[in-house]
């Protein structure tokens, strides 16, 4: 059934240490690849009860580089990982790197997702912590293009067609064209900017999963013929600004959760960043454009066309942390959507084995309380923050029967691959949004490792 939205007010439990922040990754991938095959290889073939399984032939996504930088947006704090819980039907999860590490030479996907600044160009954090060009390190094939200087235009992306290779580096159109398809294929790219990297990759290798074809992450003709078999239609769209659009806005936000909670809502802070989220589009990007636009209201202007949200409900989820990706499955078993997320750190740990959803809530207010929460700031007391889209669970929470623990929203979609949560499940508003109205109480959600 529709679960009825309710409104809850969320605690988190306290960090493990205080101050503790997620492992900067200094490895390179041929390190993570070696690593992770050594530890696959020893683990892979047990299950709960010791006896030898194969890994299901559909189950295989790249493996992501840790996180580089712990975040302080709503999660739960670090516990004593509770014991190993058999899934339903006793049937345990299979590691998914494994077989794509041992297939064609792939190799794990380093690049993180870029975000455009004011100029242009992208900047990811890197293992220091310090602004960097977007890269990807992996061994592919030569590009199809030279990177473009400036932001595709919208006579660009209709016009992209597949020429062979895998995406090329930077921003381009037939990336934002791809994104765009698994996008309708219900397979989130994350923010749709035009960027290689890492959400792009893993969702492409979440969709080679779902298809049956060999997940390595990268485009080629079988991945673009597939995408495109059922997506005749635009990849954009002409929007016209409405009265509803340019009001209700907060001005800019503070940091402080203490300035947060005098505040009747913690909305979005202009006409821009309300589109680019409901059209799930990088804000810069999708202002690049538009160039020239006041966001005024009754201004027409270009933006994604994401297609219709999913209506199949979900009967079992996977939050699987080794690719930083969450899978939702239907009756028959069959993958029907698949978000990039945010998990918890070595510090501060999402939940192992299986919990269940046990209620959702649309817009939900946060409880801050400095005696089992992070210290924010100064802030010694228990504050209540009220709801909106940049709080620190985002415009949507669905609570889970560990205590303290949830999936939610966050007010940073750009920084799904960059950060570590408290031990929550950080996904884009808009992906929240679609799983809250697809779940049920009761429904399972199981942590693979």
């Amino acid at each position: 059934m529709t679960p009825t939205p309710i409104r809850l007010s969320l605690s988190i439990l306290a960090l493990a240490a205080s101050g503790a922040v997620a492992q900067q990754a200094t490895q390179s991938g041929a390190d993570i690849a070696a690593e992770t095959r050594k530890v696959l290889e020893g683990t892979a073939g047990q299950d709960t009860q010791g006896q030898a399984t194969q890994p299901a032939p559909s189950e295989s996504q790249p493996q992501q580089q840790p996180p580089v930088q712990q975040d302080t947006q709503g999660g739960a704090g670090a516990e004593a990982p509770p014991a190993t819980v058999t899934a339903p039907g006793g049937t345990a999860a299979q590691p998914e790197t494994l077989r794509m590490l041992q297939q064609g030479g792939a190799q794990p996907v380093e690049a993180q997702q870029g975000t455009p600044d004011s100029s242009g160009a992208s900047a990811s954090s890197d293992a220091s912590g310090t602004a960097a060009a977007p890269s990807d390190t992996s061994s592919t094939a030569p590009m199809q293009a030279q990177t473009p200087k400036v932001p595709p235009t919208p006579e660009e992306i209709e016009a992209a067609s597949y020429q062979g290779g895998p995406l090329p580096d930077g921003q381009s159109a037939i990336t934002v064209k791809t994104q765009i398809l698994l996008d309708r294929a219900g397979i989130s790219p994350g923010i749709i900017d035009g960027w290689k990297g890492g959400m792009s990759e893993s969702a492409i290798a979440a969709f080679e999963t779902r298809e049956g074809f060999t997940a390595d992450g990268q485009l080629d003709s079988q991945v673009w013929d597939a995408l495109t078999a059922t997506q005749p239609a635009p990849m954009l769209q002409s929007y016209t600004i409405t009265e509803e659009d340019v009001n209700g806005l907060s001005d800019p936000l503070p940091e402080d959760y203490a300035k947060l909670a005098e505040l009747d809502q913690l909305g979005y802070t202009s006409v821009a960043e309300k589109l680019a989220e409901r059209f799930h589009m990088d804000q810069g990007f999708l202002e690049n454009l538009n160039p020239g636009t006041g966001w005024r209201q009754g201004e027409t202007i270009t933006v994604v066309d994401p297609g219709p949200a999913l209506e199949t409900k979900v009967a079992r989820i996977e939050v699987r942390k080794g690719t930083s990706r969450l899978a939702g499955f239907d009756e028959s078993g069959r993958m029907i959507l698949n978000y990039p997320v945010t998990v918890g750190s070595a510090q501060t740990p999402s939940p192992s084995g299986t919990v269940e959803v046990v209620a959702v809530a649309m817009d939900p207010t946060y409880t801050y309380n400095p005696d089992v929460n992070f210290q924010q700031g100064d802030n010694d007391e228990v504050l209540i923050l009220p709801p909106g889209p940049n709080g620190p669970v985002g415009s949507v929470w669905i609570d889970l029967s560990k205590p303290t623990y949830g999936l939610h929203g966050t007010s940073e979609p750009d920084s799904l691959f960059q950060a570590a949560s408290h031990g929550c499940v950080r996904m884009t508003n808009w992906d929240a949004e679609e799983l809250a109205l697809l779940v049920s109480e009761g429904v399972v959600v199981e942590f693979v490792e």
